[in-house]
């Protein structure tokens, strides 16, 4: 990516916004083993359903689960939305 470009986050989506998962940052392998096991995969789409109050946890619907996630857990996706 380049200086400018700018990745869109999960938390920049609103309840109701839907969005496709496109890949994975670096970081952490535990918690990218954790993602894959909740099904969160390249090419799946998802759409948000709730935003706790002071933005952590969220929580997203994909494959017809609702999955909450950390703000950790979210950043390291990456999106698109749909």
């Amino acid at each position: 990516m380049g200086a400018k470009e700018q990745r869109e986050l999960i938390r920049d989506l609103h309840p109701g916004d839907r969005g496709r998962i496109t890949g994975f940052v670096a970081g952490d392998r535990d918690y990218r083993r954790r993602l894959l096991a909740m099904g969160l995969t390249p090419g799946v789409e998802f759409e948000l359903t709730r935003v706790a109050p002071l933005g952590d946890p969220v929580e997203i619907r994909v494959r017809g689960t609702g999955v909450s996630l950390r703000k950790v857990e979210a950043d390291m996706l990456t999106i698109e939305r749909c």
